[in-house]
């Protein structure tokens, strides 16, 4: 496992963070990085790895969004994953970068670093990123969703018929 070096070809055409053929995941801390890359070697991984600190993170992917006083707006979600990154990088955790070859499977590479520690892993592929880890709601309390919040109310609605007795 190699120090990450952010190059171009890591980035996209607006220069933000896009390793194509790449998959970045996070860890707690560099001991979870460590093991699952051990981990990926038994597992008969033979692609690159690269390790990022949080500070390399936060340094260099962070800063492919642009500076703060004047963010860039992100065509398509990488500017969301960038940003992902960096809110967990400033909580303090690791990244891997993994190279995939054509024939790696993802549902495999996750299988082997999740059990370390992985607590997300984005795949950038040509044209879409895909959440292998998908994050879990931080607190555990039921979520709704509303949609149109007079529709269910439907004709009981005060605002209609409203001369109406009910």
């Amino acid at each position: 496992m190699k120090p990450l070096v952010l190059d171009s070809t890591m980035t996209n055409m607006g220069g933000v963070f896009y390793p194509t053929g790449h998959v970045f995941a996070l860890f707690p801390d560099e001991d979870c990085v460590r093991q699952a890359a051990n981990a990926l070697q038994t597992a008969g991984y033979q692609g690159d790895t690269a390790y990022a600190s949080p500070e390399v993170i936060l340094q260099e992917i962070v800063r492919t969004l642009g500076t703060a006083d004047a963010p860039m707006p992100s065509v398509g979600a990488e500017g969301d994953m960038v940003r992902r990154i960096a809110d967990l990088a400033g909580k303090g955790y690791h990244g891997l970068l993994i190279s995939m070859d054509g024939k790696d499977a993802p549902e495999r590479l996750v299988a082997a670093i999740q059990p370390q520690g992985a607590v997300t892993a984005f795949y950038y592929r040509t044209f879409i990123i895909e959440d292998l880890i998908p994050q879990q709601p931080q607190d555990s309390s039921p979520q709704s969703v509303v949609v149109g919040t007079h529709a269910a109310e439907g004709d009981m609605h005060p605002t209609v018929n409203s001369d109406q007795p009910r």
